[in-house]
Formats: structure tokens, sequence, C-alpha cells
């Protein structure tokens, strides 16, 4: 089989390695997935032509088991909490491989350890061995934001002066590498998104605004990476949104993938969320 019809999937946590299995077997190509240990669901194996599971500090391994079966061109989507991946504290706990070790230690050396600059030295790395990263969003482009409201009930005139006050600082949060998303109400921000990720994000906006009726707001960063990290949202998304008092959520059209979209989208609407893309 010529390489050109074979896809790497390197899989981390959730729907989203799920919605990039189908959308490439859909699309006529061998799916050959390395699922990262306590990450990817044993569930994919069965939505993939191959599937193995490797340790996350391991690079190496990730290399060897997708060219052993003519794997050159991959993508790599799922959650993987960045804080377990080749630090200092916690890389003798994985029995990181000689390329773990060199990413740490060489890629990185003289670097901030900030999401794009490990993200950037792990692609490096995995080219170095012949697997190039790709568009992660290119078999599931039909789940990515369109402009405009999505759902049926549309964003309050207040509303939308939130989202013009707070989407210039969701953009600065990205362009700071910090995180993707902020909570505003009333032009005021909640809170803002850090290493702890957007649903913990949301539950600790409930706690501080018990009088809910806020809009969480999730852009890319000003120079996104098409290739990892980008902005994800979902049903779970919409139900923690209802239970914390949020009402709208606005995404970047084009860079934001809805998991599950038309089922994301119609659960918005009966918990009473706007989808904003823009």
């Amino acid at each position: 089989m010529n390489s050109e019809d074979i896809l790497g999937l390197i899989a981390g946590e959730g729907r989203l390695p799920f919605l990039v299995a189908a959308g490439a077997r859909e699309a006529g190509l061998k799916v050959v997935c390395v699922g990262l240990a306590d990450n990817a669901e044993p569930a994919l194996a069965d939505e993939v032509d191959v599937f193995h599971r490797v340790a996350i500090a391991r690079p190496g391994s990730w290399i060897r088991k997708l060219k052993k079966h003519g794997v050159t061109r991959t993508v790599m989507v799922g959650r993987v909490a960045k804080s377990r991946l080749f630090t200092p504290q916690r890389i003798l706990r994985y029995l990181p491989d000689w390329r773990a070790f060199r990413i740490y230690y060489w890629r990185l050396r003289g670097k901030d350890k900030r999401n794009d600059t490990l993200l950037n030295a792990l692609a490096e790395e995995l080219a170095s061995g012949g697997i190039m990263l790709e568009n992660s969003t290119m078999y599931c482009k039909e789940h990515l934001a369109t402009a405009g409201a999505m759902t049926k009930t549309q964003p309050s005139q207040s509303v939308e002066g939130d989202i013009e006050f707070g989407w210039q600082i969701a953009k600065k949060l990205g362009e700071l590498d910090i995180g993707q998303a902020v909570a505003v109400k009333e032009k005021e921000v909640i809170a803002v998104e850090a290493i702890e990720g957007t649903a913990k994000m949301i539950e600790r906006v409930g706690q501080l605004c018990k009088s809910g009726g806020w809009t969480l707001i999730k852009t890319s960063k000003p120079s996104q990476d098409m290739r990892f990290d980008v902005p994800c949202v979902g049903p779970d998304t919409i139900r923690s949104l209802a239970e914390n008092g949020g009402k709208c959520l606005v995404v970047e059209a084009g860079k934001t993938i809805i998991i599950d979209k038309p089922e994301t989208i119609k659960l918005a609407d009966k918990l009473g969320i706007t989808i904003l893309g823009r």
C-alpha cells in the first residue's frame, strides 16, 4: 500500500480521535493509531485498522510502530495533560526513551516550556524520525465552527458588548500562550484559562459568579498551528456551561472543532445556550 493511502493517528483522550479516524477511513485511508497510555480510550481500537498502546514519554516507540506500518504522515489529536509531558519532575516516572530526553534537554534547552514550545519540539523530533504531523482538522472539517449563531437562540445586546470586550483579551491570552478562553459578564473578566483547561475553568466561574448569565469566549491563538492544540468544545462543554450559569459560548469560526457538532448544537438549544461563531 502506498504511504499516501495510510494515515497515522497519535491519540489522546476524548471523542476527537474517533472523529478523525472516521473521517480518514471515509476518505479511503488505512488508519494506524498509537494510543497514548492512560489517555486514549480502549474503544478506539475498534475504529481504526491498527492500534498500538504506547507510553506517553517514549516517542521513539510511537515512531517505530507507525513506521512499521508504512506511516509517514500523522495527525495528533485528543487531550493530554500537558503537565505530564517531558517535565523533569515526572520524566523518570514515565520511563522515557532517548528521544524524550532529547526533546527536553536538547530541543527545549534554554527555551520556555509553554504548550507551543513543547509541541513544536515534539513535532521536530517526530519529523527527524520520518513522521510528519499534518493539519489536525483535515479529516473532520464538517465539525468546524461556522460564522454567526449556530443555535436558534441569539445573543442579547448586552452579551454582544461582552463579546467585543472579551474577544481581544482571549486573543492576548493565546498570543502569550497562557490559555485559549476567558469568561466575562457585564464587561468584567471573571476568569481566564490556564493550565487547568477549559472544563475546570468553567467550574471555577460557576463558583465565582453565582448569578450566572456569563459568556465563555474561546479562541485560537493568533499564530495557531493547526497541527495541534486546536480549540475544541462539545456536549460536555455545553452541559457544564448550563450547570454553572453560562449563557453564551463564542468560538472562532473555521479554527474551533465542535465535537459531534449537530448533537452539540441540539443540546445547546435544549439548554438555552447560545453558540456563536466569530
